[in-house]
């Protein structure tokens, strides 16, 4: 995949994954409007959180870091890869059924484990929500094993569509919900498995398209079985202590009162960028690098690599500073209206600031993890989580007491940056392979540079708009000004300084 080729891929997903975020905010407006910071919602994140984090666990973690890479040699090497395909759908087919039965039956005791401080009343929303939505990591599980067959093959537009149908499903329940005077809560939940059903539908049909016609059957044991299992068990276990810290948060969180679905909201606020950019990047870096590795081709694999951070700083550190210069306006116009009030937004807005500062490193983790999974080093990543998640625990608990419930987003950024400078420590053994080329250490100091220029445009507007921005009517045209005249001026001065070339986003979309 040529550099050109590859950027094109990023545009790609991250085009697919821009959607899914819009639509996604769509969705969350509309949960926060109708249900609203309190029991409800407090318990539906809690329940949604289950499949959520045995799906990174399963699908983003194992897969993506065994699967994959392993999938992507095969089709190198002119393999079989069809048949490796085909067994790695029935293992995760067996393994994920086995999980959701247990999962089912010991729910009070997942919700006990993940959200201990809720009350009677919370407490049993949420294992009555989890039962219905916890069959979704089944669904995704699979859907997942398609995506990383597309994505090997370089057919990037599906899989990334893919999460669309969610948001989109969701949507238009909520929507009849609210014409029918029904309780948005109860279709919200039965929403999502169907939305699973629809993605698994989407990424097989779109697979067998491509020529990998795969059908369930009884799970063989294979040597590529045992090989791909070795190396998932780390990534798996890696990933999982990641969710580890996702859940001491909410532990924390669910001894104080909306803390819960304040930090959620916070968290698909910075998720949008860090979708867009971060997991774009990985899901097109991975098979590329895996190919690039196989065919002994180091200098075409770091030329990727540099192309694929400095993609990902142009991206994020602009969009990092505005979560930190403008978080309160971003969210009182995106969030407050119906159930969430000027407090909700207030606590929101703190949250992403402190998300913001951390966006950088969780983008730049998705740049270096590959270098490490297309090589089938999944332990090292494992490794540095575990400290990591110590870090996280430690912070999270410890100042609890004494900054309460924002306590668990100050954790998660400096684990975050704790994770990141374990991971660049790591690759340094990896060779010139993962050494940034001189085009993008001179273009990152101007990156940075064009970021603070917009962050104190940002920061100069959002007070001279302050006014128009809490008024209802003119508060959506007065957000979308700023963010547009910040937007503008970043790239425009990050054009004239010579952080971005226009001619290298032309060509990648000539391309797309």
């Amino acid at each position: 995949m040529k550099p050109i080729r590859l950027i094109s891929g990023f545009l790609t997903v991250g085009v697919w994954t821009l959607l899914s975020r819009i639509l996604g905010f769509v969705r969350e407006v509309m949960i926060l409007s109708l249900i609203g910071p309190g029991p409800l919602m407090d318990a539906f994140v809690a329940a949604f959180r289950l499949p959520n984090m045995f799906r990174r666990f399963f699908a983003e973690g194992a897969f993506n870091a065994a699967f994959v890479p392993m999938f992507s040699a095969k089709l190198e090497g002119d393999e079989d890869a069809a048949k490796f395909g085909r067994d790695a759908l029935n293992g995760l087919a067996l393994c994920t059924l086995i999980l959701t039965a247990l999962a089912m039956i010991f729910m009070p005791a997942l919700v006990w484990a993940t959200a201990g401080g809720f009350g009677p009343e919370r407490f049993d929303l949420a294992v009555g929500y989890g039962r219905i939505v916890f069959p979704y990591i089944f669904f995704m599980s699979l859907s997942a094993l398609f995506s990383g067959i597309l994505n090997a093959t370089g057919r990037f537009a599906v899989a990334a569509a893919a999460p669309v149908l969610l948001n989109v499903l969701v949507i238009a329940a909520m929507t009849l919900a609210w014409a029918t005077g029904a309780e948005a809560i109860t279709w919200l939940v039965w929403t999502i498995p169907l939305a699973g059903i629809a993605q698994l539908a989407l990424t097989w049909g779109a697979a067998t398209q491509a020529g990998f016609a795969l059908t369930p059957a009884l799970p063989r044991w294979t040597p590529d079985m045992s090989q791909m299992v070795r190396t998932a068990i780390p990534a798996a276990l890696a990933t999982g202590v990641m969710q580890i810290n996702l859940v001491v948060g909410q532990l924390v969180a669910s001894n104080y009162d909306n803390a819960v679905s304040w930090l959620f909201a916070a968290d698909r606020l910075y998720q949008l960028p860090l979708g867009v950019v971060g997991i774009a990047v990985g899901i097109v870096l991975l098979p590329d690098l895996s190919r690039r590795l196989k065919a002994g081709d180091s200098d075409g694999a770091r030329d990727a690599y540099s192309r694929a951070t400095e993609f990902s700083m142009a991206l994020t550190l602009p969009s990092a500073m505005a979560l930190m210069v403008i978080p309160l306006p971003l969210v009182s116009v995106l969030f407050q209206r119906g159930a969430t009030g000027a407090d909700d937004a207030a606590a929101i807005a703190t949250a992403v600031a402190i998300y913001g500062a951390g966006l950088p490193a969780f983008v730049l983790q998705k740049v270096l993890q590959p270098q490490y999974f297309a090589r089938g080093d999944t332990k090292r990543p494992f490794y540095y989580a575990c400290v990591a998640m110590v870090i996280n625990a430690g912070i999270a608990i410890g100042l609890s007491s004494i900054l309460g419930w924002i306590a668990p987003a100050i954790a998660t950024t400096a684990a975050g940056w704790a994770m990141l400078g374990l991971l660049y420590l790591g690759a340094r053994g990896m060779g010139e392979v993962v050494r940034t080329d001189t085009r993008y250490r001179k273009r990152l100091p101007r990156i940075i540079l064009a970021s603070v220029a917009m962050g104190i445009l940002l920061g100069v507007l959002a007070t001279v708009l302050k006014p128009a921005l809490g008024t209802d009517g003119i508060r959506y045209i007065a957000l979308l000004g700023l963010i547009t005249v910040g937007g503008a001026a970043y790239f425009s001065i990050a054009h004239a300084i010579g952080a971005l070339r226009l001619s290298d986003i032309r060509g990648a979309v000539r391309r797309s």
